[in-house]
């Protein structure tokens, strides 16, 4: 459905400096599909968003929206924003104050080039409203609505035109957490009942992880990996995956050999065994990545104490309600790690640490 072919978007900052926002950007999304750029302030998961809307010019590359080309920098083909016939929604939802929800919603039906009677456009904008569940809302004035109403009024409007294509900018960041999260479930269900293809911007991990069938973490301008939430958070590539996408331990060991599917790591821990998603050899520095959640604990020694299982002390530990946070220590290391809160070691007794070698990812060093 949407196709990024070697995309080069870049701008000139306020200094005058060339700012390489968007290198070597390749995308594949397939039609109904949820797909987030997630990336940190200044990545370019924004750029290249509005690369695709049409409000940027890349500086060479194509863009194809269902077999039309809307961009391309060898043909030097840009179709216009207002041709391209997708929905975009802001951070700030630009909702007019001045109009009600109803006539929020039909506005671009009656500017647009298309021509609707009045019958037509109220049955199109009626149907989106129920959609969003703001139907029985229809005559409010749009700025007595609350945060979550006008998040979905801008989402309302978006669709009303029934784009082929719906561009989101972050449109959760302006709401509180309990609202965000609602939203949330609100975004998905509308998404899997219009089987609207959508990209999505966000710096919100959480976010990505919950709404996408994929997900595309971004860094400096480039696209670090590509794959679906859980083989993101699983099976991160590098080391920046890893971190900005959820919390992790990291363990810098030598690879020693292989046995079966695992990897031999020299650590500091000792000897571990590992996983990795792209082949390493004999002699690599690696990174292993180890999420807390991974690193299990328990008062009784393990059946069997020769596959990655320590003898630990309880240094501290957090009561978060459904879990709890033990920091733990394993001679000179601290480890992280998230249990359920039945585990009651106290602070400075032994506890026993295991970590599956499946669930110890190794990823090559990065050059100091």
């Amino acid at each position: 459905m949407l196709e990024i072919q070697s995309l080069f978007t870049e701008y000139t900052n306020e200094l005058g400096q060339p700012v390489k926002a968007a290198q070597d950007v390749n995308i594949s999304v397939p039609e109904g599909h949820f797909f987030t750029l997630l990336g940190p302030s200044g990545c370019g998961k924004t750029t290249t968003l509005r690369s695709i809307a049409g409000l940027e010019r890349p500086k060479s590359g194509e863009i194809t929206v269902s077999g039309t080309v809307v961009y391309s920098g060898s043909r030097r083909v840009f179709v216009p924003p207002n041709q391209r016939g997708f929905g975009m929604v802001f951070q700030s939802y630009a909702i007019w104050p001045h109009m009600d929800v109803f006539t929020n919603t039909a506005f671009p039906l009656q500017v647009g080039k298309a021509r609707y009677s009045r019958a037509q456009i109220d049955a199109k904008v009626m149907k989106v409203l129920a959609a969003v569940q703001l139907d029985h809302l229809r005559d409010r004035e749009a700025t007595k609505l609350s945060g979550g109403q006008q998040q979905r009024l801008a989402l309302a409007r978006a669709l009303v035109m029934e784009p082929r294509l719906l561009l989101l900018d972050e449109p959760l960041s302006n709401l509180d957490a309990k609202l965000r999260e609602l939203m949330r479930f609100e975004l998905k269900r509308l998404q899997r009942e219009l089987q609207i293809t959508t990209v999505y911007v966000t710096h919100d991990q959480s976010e990505a992880l919950a709404l996408s069938h994929q997900v595309a973490v971004m860094n400096q301008g480039r696209i670090q990996q590509i794959g679906s939430p859980r083989d993101i958070y699983e099976r991160p590539q590098t080391q920046f995956v890893a971190d900005f996408v959820g919390s992790t331990n990291f363990v810098d060991g030598v690879v020693r050999g292989r046995e079966a599917d695992d990897y031999i790591i020299e650590t500091e821990l000792g000897p571990l065994r590992s996983q990795s998603v792209e082949p390493v050899r004999t002699g690599d520095k690696v990174v292993l990545s180890i999420r807390p959640e991974d690193v299990e604990l328990s008062d009784e020694q393990p059946a069997d104490i020769s596959v990655n299982a320590w003898h630990a002390m309880v240094d501290q530990k957090i009561f978060l309600g459904e879990a709890m946070d033990f920091r733990i220590k394993v001679g000179e290391r601290t480890l992280l790690s998230r249990t359920h809160p039945s585990i009651r070691t106290p602070i400075g007794q032994p506890v026993w640490a295991r970590i599956h070698p499946s669930k110890s990812v190794a990823m090559p060093a990065v050059p100091a």
